[in-house]
């Protein structure tokens, strides 16, 4: 049962206006969540150098690919009921210094079996990330600014990509890709040092209102977690199909440069980023004004898809370089509405179960990425092109929309002592 939203509902804990320091850890989090990006892309954008220097056919490069997935996507709903129980900022900490390290540690091996075992480290460590920011914007942020909030955080995760693509495509073709990954793991750690002065502490935002922690049953028979679970499954399918096969396909369906495909990725996720920042303040505006949370949260979500899906096809279907800026718009109409995803989680769930929500969400969502970078490059090895692919993202994209739409209830906290 939903009750309605409050000026004394527990996420309204925080302030219209916003202390300093929250900003600075909403920013922070922005930050990690680029770094997290460009990690778990790069791999996608050494995989031309990676096939020649292993001998990699594209089924094996997909395996390759979804290694990060399977640890990432296991280790999620651990890691949402352990933010309920530990310093989500501590979290953050230990998983950020872990993935730090996988990527360094990275470009030093050589084989097949043991770069594979270092995704699935990678995916290990960067699986922290999205139960804690869950739960920690939920507890600072009040309800009404969640849209800019996650907007801001979220537009990063588009950034990390386009940096990826365009700079490390840039400066891998110029020095490799070992030294790239070896620098970038190394130079990461930096973010530490704020983080660890800045995060929350945990105690600091834990209150009386707040109602206990709900228990993983009374979650996962709620209708709207699992509507949830297969709208960002089908995002995360059509976004990891674009994130991981993107560089690959540009270059050897479309005869681009390693240049060219830098230039078109950076283009391509930048835009992304802007759609997701502007669509972050104009739904929580349309918000502000009175217009219903359920209304304009699904909206954003259902177009956003249908668009994406509808993009793909025609990109894999038009001629010469026109299937460019089809590919850019895709790309922006599935990132653009990533920041919803999240807080449609942090509204309906609320402080006292935003992590776990979080949690549960993507740990099933995400073997999405599992499917998207195996069956893709399956798909794409027994056909000897990628058309099959694409249509069959589409029609993924186009059931998400219909999930966050009609399978979602009302977008607004969910009273958890009924």
């Amino acid at each position: 049962m939903a009750n309605p939203v409050t000026a004394d509902s527990p996420i309204h804990r925080a302030t219209p206006d916003l202390p300093r320091n929250a900003w600075i850890v909403v920013a922070l989090l922005a930050v990690a969540l680029m770094i997290n990006y460009i990690d778990r892309s790069n791999m996608s954008v050494a995989a031309p150098m990676l096939k020649t220097e292993l001998g990699l056919n594209e089924a094996q490069l997909g395996l390759l690919l979804s290694a990060f997935f399977w640890t990432y996507a296991l280790a999620l709903p651990v890691i949402g009921w352990l933010v309920h129980r530990v310093s989500a900022g501590v979290v953050l900490a230990i998983g950020f210094l872990v993935w730090s390290l996988a990527t360094s540690v990275t470009g030093f091996l050589h084989g097949f079996l043991l770069m594979f075992a270092a995704r699935l480290l990678l995916g290990l460590g960067e699986s922290v990330f999205y139960p804690a920011f869950g739960k920690i914007l939920a507890d600072i942020i009040p309800l009404k600014r969640l849209g800019s909030a996650n907007a801001f955080v979220m537009g990063c995760q588009s950034l990390g990509p386009a940096f990826g693509i365009f700079a490390g495509g840039l400066l891998m073709a110029r020095f490799g890709w070992r030294p790239f990954f070896i620098a970038l793991g190394l130079a990461s750690l930096l973010w530490l040092l704020p983080w660890l002065r800045y995060m929350p502490r945990g105690s600091e935002h834990e209150a009386a209102s707040v109602p206990p922690s709900p228990s993983l049953w009374n979650m996962l028979r709620r209708r709207s977690l699992w509507g949830t679970v297969f709208g960002l499954f089908c995002g995360n399918y059509t976004w990891y199909f674009l994130l991981t096969w993107m560089p690959y396909y540009v270059v050897h369906e479309r005869g681009l440069s390693a240049d060219e495909m830098a230039k078109l990725g950076g283009i391509a996720f930048v835009g992304s980023a802007a759609a997701n920042f502007f669509m972050g303040w104009l739904t929580d505006r349309w918000i502000a004004s009175g217009a219903s949370h359920t209304l304009i949260r699904k909206a954003t979500l259902g177009v956003g898809y249908v668009a994406a899906g509808v993009l793909l096809v025609l990109c894999a279907t038009a001629s010469g370089r026109s299937f460019a800026p089809l590919l850019i718009a895709a790309t922006m109409c599935i990132g653009g509405c990533g920041f919803c995803i999240f807080a449609v989680g942090q509204t309906i769930a609320g402080p006292s179960a935003a992590g776990k929500w979080v949690g549960i969400q993507n740990g099933f969502a995400n073997f999405a990425g599992v499917a998207a970078s195996a069956v893709t490059g399956f798909v794409a090895h027994k056909t000897g092109h990628f058309l099959a692919a694409f249509v069959l993202t589409c029609g993924v994209a186009l059931f998400g929309a219909i999930s966050w739409v009609l399978i979602v209830g009302k977008v607004e906290p969910l009273d958890w002592s009924s």
